[in-house]
C-alpha cells in the first residue's frame, strides 16, 4: 500500500453542522481527482486536525464512504482508499451504461462546446504524453455529460461513481493506451451531438463502455493472475 496520506493537502474547514457529509464529500472529490490513490491510507488524527473535525465526526464521514466502497477498514491497520476487483468494474459499468447514454440522448443541458473544450485538453494531454492529464479530462468529460441531466440526485450519484472510477483506472496507469483511443472516442461522440445524433450517440456510448469494461476487466485478470 501507499504511504500513509495526511490532512494538509485537504484545504478549509466544516462550514455547518453536517461536517461529517461535508467531510467525505470533500474526501470523495479528492478521490476522484486523483489527489488520493487506491492504498493511500487516511490518518485520522491527521485528518481531523487539518479539518477542524471530532474524531468521531470523521469517523462518521469514513462510515459514508465505506458504504460506497470508496474507502476500505482494515482491523488494526487503518483506513484505506479501496482498491477496486473485477466485481467494483462490473457495478459501476452498470451504473455507467443506465445514466450515461440517457444524459447523451436526452439531458436537457447538454453543452456540445464545453465537451468539445474537453476534448482539445484531452488531446494535449496525449500529445505530451501525460497521462494524469488525460484521465483528468475523462473524468471532466464524463462529469460534464452527467452535469447535463439537470438533476442533482442523478449528479450526486455519479459523483460517487468517478471516485470509484478514478481507483479502476489508476489500475490502468501501466498501459497509456487505454486512456489514449478513448480520448478519440469520446470525440467522435461529441461529432455526432454537433450533427443532432444524440440518439446514435446514445447507442455509441453503450458499446463504447462495454469495450472499457472488457478491456478492464481482461487487465485485472491479467495481474491477479
Amino acid at each position: 500500500m501507499n504511504s500513509s496520506s495526511s490532512g494538509s493537502a485537504l484545504p478549509g474547514k466544516a462550514p455547518h453542522a453536517h461536517s461529517s457529509v461535508w467531510a467525505a464529500n470533500l474526501l470523495r472529490t479528492r478521490i476522484a481527482e486523483g489527489e488520493l490513490l487506491p492504498g493511500d491510507k487516511l490518518s485520522e488524527q491527521s485528518l481531523a486536525e487539518s479539518l477542524g473535525l471530532s474524531r468521531n465526526t470523521l469517523r462518521e464521514s469514513f462510515t459514508l464512504l465505506d458504504s460506497e466502497l470508496i474507502i476500505t477498514r482494515i482491523p488494526n491497520r487503518g483506513v484505506f482508499v479501496a482498491s477496486p476487483d473485477a466485481d467494483d468494474v462490473r457495478e459501476i459499468y452498470a451504473v455507467r451504461r443506465t445514466i450515461e447514454p440517457a444524459c447523451l440522448a436526452w439531458g436537457p443541458e447538454l453543452d456540445v462546446q464545453q465537451l468539445s473544450q474537453i476534448i482539445d485538453e484531452a488531446r494535449a494531454g496525449m500529445a505530451a504524453g501525460d497521462i494524469p492529464r488525460m484521465a483528468n479530462a475523462n473524468q471532466a468529460f464524463h462529469q460534464e455529460l452527467v452535469r447535463s441531466s439537470d438533476s442533482s440526485l442523478v449528479q450526486e450519484l455519479m459523483g460517487r461513481v468517478l471516485a470509484r472510477m478514478r481507483l479502476v483506472f489508476h489500475a490502468m496507469s501501466d498501459a497509456p493506451d487505454f486512456h489514449s483511443h478513448y480520448v478519440e472516442q469520446n470525440a467522435r461522440l461529441v461529432k455526432l451531438l454537433g450533427e443532432g445524433k444524440r440518439s446514435e450517440a446514445a447507442t455509441a456510448m453503450r458499446s463504447y463502455l462495454d469495450k472499457a469494461e472488457a478491456e478492464l476487466l481482461e487487465h485485472i485478470d491479467a495481474v491477479s493472475a
